[in-house]
This record gives C-alpha cells, sequence and structure tokens, in this order.
C-alpha cells in the first residue's frame, strides 16, 4: 500500500509592496512522502512571490493553486490559471531538466523556476545554455541557506505573513522569520 500525501493548511498573509498587492490566502499543500519541508516551504514562497500576478495578469479573475507536484511530474509546483482555463503562470521549484521546462513553455504563458538547494549553481551552469532559447523562462535562485531555514516555519497548520519590499520577501510566523532575496539568473 502506498504511502499517502500528508496535508498542510496554510493561512498566508501576503503584503507585496513592491507590486501593490495585498491579500489573504488560505492554501492546502499536499507533501509527498518523498518532498521534504523545506521544498514545501519554497512551493509556497514561490507562490507569494507571484501572487501579484493574479491581479496584475488576470485582474483578479483567476486561481492561484498549487499542482500535483511530486505525485505528477507533468503538473506544475504552483500555478496561475485563469477564468478561461488558461495557465498565464507555472512555476517549478528545484532543479527541473530541460526537456519539462520546454513543454511547460508550450502550455503556459510565463515559466518561473525556483532552484534553491547548493547544488543549483552546478545545475545552472550545465543547463544554461539549453535554457536560452526558451523566451517565457525565467529562472530565479533563493538562497540555500534561507530555502533550509524556511523548513523550520513548517506545521500543519500555519499562520504565515509574507512581505514583499524591494525584491525581498519576508516569511513569518510565531516560529520565527526568514527573509530571502532571490537573484533572476534568466
Amino acid at each position: 500500500m502506498a504511502i499517502k500525501s500528508t496535508i498542510f493548511k496554510a493561512n498566508l498573509q501576503i503584503a507585496d509592496i513592491d507590486h501593490n498587492y495585498y491579500a489573504d490566502h488560505a492554501l492546502t499543500l499536499a507533501r509527498h512522502p518523498s518532498e521534504t519541508d523545506e521544498r514545501m516551504m519554497v512551493r509556497l514562497v514561490a507562490l507569494a512571490l507571484n501572487a501579484h500576478e493574479l491581479q496584475d495578469t488576470c485582474g483578479g479573475d483567476g486561481t492561484l493553486a498549487f499542482g500535483a507536484g511530486l505525485s505528477d511530474p507533468s503538473d506544475p509546483d504552483a500555478h496561475l490559471t485563469d477564468f478561461t482555463g488558461r495557465k498565464r503562470l507555472w512555476m517549478e521549484v528545484g532543479q527541473p531538466e530541460d526537456k519539462p521546462l520546454a513543454k511547460a513553455c508550450s502550455q503556459a504563458d510565463a515559466v518561473r523556476v525556483y532552484p534553491y538547494a547548493y547544488s543549483a549553481d552546478v545545475w545552472w551552469k550545465g543547463i544554461e545554455t539549453k535554457l536560452s532559447r526558451l523566451d517565457r523562462l525565467q529562472v530565479w535562485r533563493l538562497p540555500a541557506d534561507a530555502a533550509q531555514a524556511l523548513a523550520g516555519l513548517a506545521e500543519r497548520s500555519m499562520q504565515l505573513q509574507a512581505t514583499l519590499h524591494d525584491g525581498v520577501l519576508t516569511l513569518s510566523s510565531d516560529k520565527g522569520s526568514v527573509a530571502l532575496e532571490p537573484v533572476r539568473w534568466k
């Protein structure tokens, strides 16, 4: 019998000063048995960094949600879908291969990847030229130390505040806070 995903609930208050976006999101995250708390929290950070697109791209008439993630490699880790069902934004975390990213670029208006581990620099050196032709793709490096610290904020039921100001995202809860500044690679 397969081990089932663990369900996490997060109430995320976003204050994105950089994009003038302020909203509360009630989120459900299914953590695959092979997924770490660090990776799950990086998925949440990717969603928080792009939540303003709900207003900017879809005029508030869309859905911002987590995909099946590790349970279905062809599904994004998080996505923004407009009211017609069109994928406006596809988000991946980690170090995906070039072919699934090319496929994602053909299925969505924009694709953003968030590598976060110490090995991300090696991954990028090996894949950078393969990804250079993908115009819809952006790659944002998250600092490995901050990504690891995010795992300390993980709880089955989370009350989180995300503040984005001057390109720095601070994720806070009663367990502490983690500040991270994504660096754009592509």
